[in-house]
């Protein structure tokens, strides 16, 4: 499996392993405030989450959701991904940290390393992102990583109103320069 570093941080796409981290994760306050309740309520919950909302995707794209890890002592602090999202056109980038771990620069720097890789190693030609008006952090962070503000959506099955950002991605194809 392919994973990435940068100068703190190990981002490794999330398996079954990971199952009792993402438990946590998924049942923390901010994410069922900011994501929702995504009915995983134990181990064997977290691990059919993995194989069928996130290996799927890796096998199919060669992307999806990695686990961000601090390399000094290999705690896992959150995630962060490239997802393909019924109802978003593009990318969608997204990131959740364990409370303990926000503000700390994580989720800037593993997103950053994300986004990266998704437009120089996927060749990704546009990524969009996602937020609930009320995530102000979220909104903060995305804004930081150069992605503006588009309009307000709704994705299928979900009457939430949802703030949609993009980020421009220079286009470098020599094919197109004249």
């Amino acid at each position: 499996m392919k994973y990435f570093e940068t100068q703190r941080l190990l981002l490794k796409p999330a398996t079954v392993n990971d199952a009792a981290f993402y438990l946590e994760l998924l049942n923390s306050p901010k994410w069922l405030k900011n994501i929702g309740d995504r009915n995983v309520n134990t181990v064997n919950d977290a691990k059919l989450y993995i194989q069928e909302r996130m290996t799927p995707q890796l096998e199919r794209l060669g992307y999806s959701n990695y686990t961000v890890i601090r390399k000094s002592d290999k705690v896992k602090l959150g995630c962060c991904g490239l997802y393909d999202r019924e109802g978003i056109e593009g990318v969608d980038i997204g990131f959740a940290f364990l409370p303990e771990y926000e503000g700390k620069g994580y989720a800037y720097e593993s997103t950053l390393k994300i986004k990266e890789v998704g437009i120089n190693q996927f060749g990704i030609h546009k990524i969009s992102a996602i937020t609930i008006p009320e995530n102000k952090s979220s909104r903060k962070l995305l804004e930081k990583l150069d992605f503006s503000f588009i309009k307000i959506i709704n994705i299928s099955d979900d009457d939430e109103d949802l703030m949609l950002y993009e980020c421009k991605i220079p286009n470098t194809s020599k094919n197109n320069i004249k």
